[in-house]
This record gives structure tokens, sequence and C-alpha cells, in this order.
């Protein structure tokens, strides 16, 4: 068989790249945060001005405070790192289970019928997902299975640790912001205490204690904590996706039946997300 005739099997059997509109878009953590914001600025507003909620040694207590601390238990190329891992988490659109299922599925269906090295040009094309490229690069190259199962579990297993030490500094930072809360607020009542001679003094010296501990409870319950349970939930759904492929991959190299494959896929997804590609 030509490469000519290869191709167009190829195109006919797996279109592996899916388009960002084809996959589900995760919202939910910009919805909460904006509608947990409205809501607390709609409160806020209602009672009174805006204004009366600002203050800035509260702020300097509470967000740099709660960073500089949080800091002392991490190294600072772990803190150095959190941005970047937890814009990934946010702009991430996720596969559906059932949509990465039917993609492992196809490039087994086209190992079996076109031959493994028919692979080497789909990688091209799952530049999506980088784990699987690798994966199916190490089965091309005719890698022994026991070797591809431990280097992908070695990879899997990094990458899971390092998501959870960014949650771990975010759940870090969920404690320390309302420890910071009262620091500031009993920063407020001592300087309240030291000027009660002098009434000008005692209105923002309240405004410290009170909206210090504001401050700590939003950015603990409303911020991080949150965040941190969204970066469980990524790795969750990245250690069941990189099971799935380093399954499929394995069944590939051993050129088992695509329905074999079919068969365990299912095994490890839920009822609702379980496919029939070959019935």
């Amino acid at each position: 068989m030509t490469m000519t005739d290869i191709e167009p099997a190829t195109d006919r059997l797996i279109h592996p790249r899916i388009s960002d509109e084809a996959r589900p878009r995760d919202d939910a953590t910009w919805f909460g945060l904006g509608l947990s914001s409205l809501l607390l600025i709609a409160a806020a507003a209602a009672g009174g001005s805006l204004a009366a909620y600002a203050d800035l040694p509260a702020f300097l207590i509470v967000v740099p405070g709660t960073a500089a601390v949080t800091l002392v238990s991490f190294p600072l190329e772990d803190f150095r790192r959190l941005p970047a891992m937890l814009g990934a988490a946010l702009k991430r659109r996720v596969l559906a289970p059932a949509q990465h299922a039917g993609r492992l599925l196809r490039l087994a269906e086209q190992a079996r019928r076109i031959g493994l090295f028919s692979l080497e040009d789909a990688q091209a094309r799952i530049s999506d997902d980088g784990f699987l490229a690798r994966a199916l690069a190490l089965a091309v190259d005719r890698v022994p299975a026991e070797t591809i199962e431990r280097r992908l579990r070695t990879e899997l297993q990094a990458a899971l640790l390092r998501q959870r030490i960014a949650a771990d500094m975010l759940r870090r930072g969920g404690e320390v912001a309302p420890a910071m809360g009262l620091i500031g607020t009993l920063v407020g009542l001592v300087q309240m205490l030291a000027n009660l001679n002098t009434p000008a003094s005692i209105g923002p010296a309240m405004a410290v204690a009170i909206l210090a501990t504001l401050y700590g409870a939003i950015l603990a319950n409303v911020i991080l904590l949150p965040l941190a349970a969204k970066l469980d939930r990524h790795a969750q759904q990245e250690a069941v996706s990189a099971n799935m492929t380093i399954m499929a991959v394995l069944s590939i190299a051993a050129q088992e039946s695509p329905l074999l494959l079919e068969a365990t896929l299912n095994g490890v997804l839920a009822p609702a997300d379980r496919v029939a590609l070959f019935d």
C-alpha cells in the first residue's frame, strides 16, 4: 500500500484534531467568581458607599501578608510556577471522556487496518494532546510495552505532583488569609485603644479592625479555596485522560483488537460516557 493510499484512508478513520468549538468549555470558575463578586458588591452598595469598604492598611496586611506567609512554606520556584499552572487550568477547554475515548479507539482502528507506522502521520494532528502524541511516538518506535508504561506513568506522576503542589499552595493561602485578617483586627484594636483620647483616630483604626477580617474571609473562601478545589478537579481529569491514553497505547502496541480496547475503556468510564464504536 502506498502513502497515497494511506493518507485518504487515515483521514476517513480518525480526524484526531478536535477543535476548540467541539470541546465543552468549563466556564464554571469564571461564572462562580463573577457571580460571587457581583453579589458581594451589590450587598455592599445596598448598605451604603462602596468606598467605606476600601482600606489600604487592611488590604496590605491581608493580601500581600497572606502571599508572604504562604511563601514561607514553599520554595520560591513553586511560587513562580503557580500563576502559569493556575492559568492553564482556568483556560483549558475540557475534552469530554467520551470524545477522548473515541479518539483513542479510532487510532487503534487505524493502526489495525493500515498499520502501526501510519500513526506517525497522526502524531502531527494531535498536537493539542502532547501526552498522547508522545505515547504514540513510543509505540511507533517499537519501544517495549513495559518501557512505554514506565515512562508514561512517570511523566503522569510528575505532572500530577506539580498540580498537587499548586493546589496545596492555594489551600495554605486559604488557611493563612483568615489568620492575617485576625492579625489585622488585632492591629486595628491596638491602634484604637491607643488613641481613645483622639476621637478622629478611632474611626480609621476600627476600619482596619473590621475590614481586615472581611478581606481575609473573602480571600480565603471566595478565591483561594475554590481555586484549590478547581486544581484538584483538573488533576483528576488529567489522570483519567492520561490513564485512558496509557491503556490505549499499550493495547495498540500489543496489536490487540480495538473491540477489546473499547471494552477496557468503557470499564473506566461512567455509564453515560461509554462509547460503542464497534457495535
